[in-house]
């Protein structure tokens, strides 16, 4: 399947090369193709990845990398100067939630860090190294702020800090009631059994969590009057998926604390707020949608503003991502701020003085939808201004004054333009253009961005096409599909120029043309697009894959008739399904960690996007029920310690395709989790050898090596 931080061995890889196309390919050939690779080309681009240093003032520095060496710049908005200076130097990034390095919780004001021992928390004097119990009642499977998502598990402790530092809002997670999942290592002497809570869709119970807030200053846990709510966000399908407690909202005197309480099925979300003293909450509004709801795409976009009694709501109740002012009093729609066909992505700053929002959104850019711009509006609906209007994908950071921002606009074939503004827009200065001429020197090209119809022949989806740079007009190629089909993200991943993507251009070189299509029911547009596949996911965006191949193949030179297919997780799913459900279209599939069979994946992703088992139906979308159709070739990889997708997703698929007596391959990796760590560069060159073996119908170099860098 897959999340937002997972999944990073299968997208992180990437290329662009040329060899021939023929009976054999040669080490040179694949050395060429590796050659397309970010940490290949990396070395080649000037003035990229501008990075603030902020100082008093909104001042900041940062450093740019050319051929030359470094150089490092002081930039003062008030003066509107950038300056060369050799009185900085590049340093690691302080801070973050954690301490020491340790899974410990900094207070806002440093003096304090909360922990979990035995599965209750403390409170550490960071001066002095003092430890304080704050909770007494925390068992095993029953601990206070544990981090288990199924998925994904730490040690870290979940909470949020009050903005005084005296008490924290988290809860009481209740697991004992869950199924365990297991797995066991692969080594010499007695294997290692690994358990852990991992409940599964149709589970009779999920973990729930008990909400409290503690006073760290005088101990004592104070629990809100409500029953535990599902182990359940608004953002994804974990409480802590942004690295804090999600849908908190403290006000600042710590005398109340706001939050959202989402149902199993993420269809209904009740706002609230609890006395941080008693325990009293207090029921503001509630909203209940068909499907799932979410607020926002990358970011919590709600806020609560106790000074005016208002809260900021995210709805995509007209169709489109939008914001509403609520009255917190009397849980009433005061009125809806944004509205249009367009949807606000990330609710960045919250002006309640000037009674001003500034957000990202997309789908106002004439380009394209997926295009992200910088806009200002007032709480009333009113003046909304494009802060970032030239064309392209905006990356915008905000100064700590909040008075400033850094944009950063580029394309999938564009380079970046870095810029500093004010917050009305207004440009201070140019930081920094990046250059690519050396790599495109060494013969690199940007993939060209393509707009296809959807499988409807209404939609209009997007994607990238890769094809090689020393291309022969007179001669058609195999396509390679790289797919992720979501429907919590899409294959494109980002929007902003980034000259590798994956291994999508070396594969090109060795003589493919590779296509990545943003297929329907994926986020950052509609409402609709988002769930056109609701309660079905085995439909993986394949008859958009398929109608997008058919349509570039008039205008590029693709063999239709030669089509392979490859994606990693939920790419690992539809690759598999597309082989099974589509066998006289695809050929060549490699399927790596897919979760084949979500009724073997985690309760809440499936739940989420699916439905309840009861509503549902689960036994139709999985994979295994299919491969007795399978007619190509196919590559089956997954790691045998992964706890994201337990590996018997994948084992389900060989087991039903022995009993069909179907031939397939197989690659394993014993103690490799959901990415395969130091095998990656293994798997590149797998997927390499099997496309060039039967798609190309070409021998590879016999166990390349390749000479990557190593993906965590």
């Amino acid at each position: 399947m897959n999340k937002y931080f997972l999944t990073v061995t299968a997208c992180a890889l990437a290329v662009s090369a040329s060899a021939q196309q023929g009976n054999s390919l040669t080490a040179k050939d694949y050395e060429r193709a590796e050659s397309f690779m970010g940490y290949n080309t990396a070395k080649f681009i000037d003035n990229a990845n501008i990075q603030p240093n902020w100082l008093d003032g909104d001042k900041f520095w940062y450093t740019t990398k050319t051929d030359k060496g470094e150089q490092t710049y002081l930039v003062d908005p008030a003066k509107k100067t950038k300056t060369l200076t050799t009185d900085y130097k590049a340093t690691a990034p302080t801070g973050g939630r954690r301490f020491g390095g340790r899974n410990e919780v900094l207070s806002p004001d440093g003096k304090k860090a909360i922990l979990i021992k035995d599965y209750n928390l403390y409170v550490k004097d960071v001066a002095s190294g003092k430890l304080t119990q704050l909770t007494t009642d925390g068992i095993k499977d029953y601990g206070y702020a544990t981090d288990n998502a199924g998925w994904k598990h730490s040690d870290a402790p979940i909470l949020r800090w009050s903005p005084d530092s005296k008490k924290i809002a988290t809860f009481q997670q209740d697991q004992r009631n869950s199924k365990d999942m297991y797995l066991v290592t692969t080594n010499v002497g007695s294997p290692k059994l690994e358990a852990w809570k991992y409940p599964l869709p149709g589970d009779k119970e999920i973990p729930t969590i008990r909400r409290v807030v503690i006073d760290v200053e005088n101990p004592k846990v104070i629990s809100f009057n409500i029953p535990a709510d599902p182990h359940r966000a608004t953002l994804s399908d974990d409480i802590s998926s942004s690295g804090t407690f999600d849908d908190i909202d403290w006000k600042a005197d710590a005398s109340e604390v706001a939050f959202v309480s989402t149902s199993r099925d993420h269809k209904q979300e009740k706002f609230r707020i609890a006395n941080a003293s008693t325990g009293t909450v207090r029921e503001v509004f509630e909203e209940t949608v068909k499907t799932q709801f979410e607020s926002g795409q990358g970011s919590i976009n709600w806020r609560y503003l106790p000074a005016t009694k208002e809260i900021i709501w995210y709805s995509e109740r007209d169709n489109w991502g939008h914001l509403y002012l609520y009255d917190a009093t009397t849980g009433k729609v005061k009125n809806q701020i944004t509205k249009g066909n367009w949807v606000v992505t990330r609710l960045l700053k919250v002006d309640e003085k000037a009674r001003t929002l500034y957000f990202i959104a997309n789908g106002q850019d004439k380009k394209n939808p997926y295009f992200g711009h910088f806009y200002k509006i007032g709480f009333d609906g009113k003046k909304l201004t494009d802060l970032t209007p030239e064309e392209g994908n905006h990356i915008v950071s905000i100064s700590p004054s909040g008075q400033h921002f850094i944009d950063t606009y580029s394309q999938p074939d564009v380079p970046p333009v870095t810029l500093m503004r004010n917050l009305d827009g207004k440009l201070i200065t140019t930081l920094e253009k990046t250059d690519v001429s050396r790599l495109t020197a060494t013969g690199w090209k940007a993939p060209t961005p393509v707009t296809v119809k959807a499988h409807d022949g209404k939609t209009d989806i997007y994607g990238l096409i890769f094809t090689p740079t020393k291309i022969d007009a007179n001669k058609k190629y195999p396509v390679i599909d790289y797919i992720y089909p979501g429907p919590q993200g899409g294959s494109v991943g980002s929007w902003s120029f980034v000259a590798s993507r994956g291994d999508n251009q070396a594969l090109a070189e060795l003589g493919f043309i590779v296509v990545v299509i943003e297929g329907t029911s994926n986020p950052d547009r509609s409402k609709s697009f988002h769930d056109m596949s609701y309660g079905n996911m085995a439909e993986n965006t394949l008859p958009d894959q398929i109608t997008a191949i058919r349509q570039l193949s008039e205008k590029y030179p693709i063999d239709t008739t030669k089509v392979g297919i490859w994606g990693h997780s939920g790419g690992g799913f539809a690759t598999a399904g597309a082989m099974f459900r589509y066998p006289d279209f695809f050929k060549v599939g490699i399927s790596e960690s897919g979760n084949h069979e979500n009724r073997n994946y985690e309760d809440d992703w499936g739940e989420r996007y699916n439905g309840l088992v009861e509503n549902a139906d689960y036994e139709a979308q999985a994979n295994q029920n299919y491969a007795k159709n399978l007619k190509g070739k196919l590559m089956l990889v997954h790691g045998l310690m992964d706890d994201n997708v337990p590996p018997y997703n994948t084992l389900l698929v060989v087991e039903a395709l022995e009993k069909a007596n179907k031939s397939f391959d197989l690659v394993i990796f014993p103690n490799s989790a959901h990415g395969y760590g130091t095998y990656s560069p293994y798997m590149m060159r797998r997927r390499w050898d099997y496309f060039v073996q039967n798609l190309l119908g070409a021998e590879p170099p016999k166990d390349y090596k390749m000479q990557g860098t190593v993906i965590r």
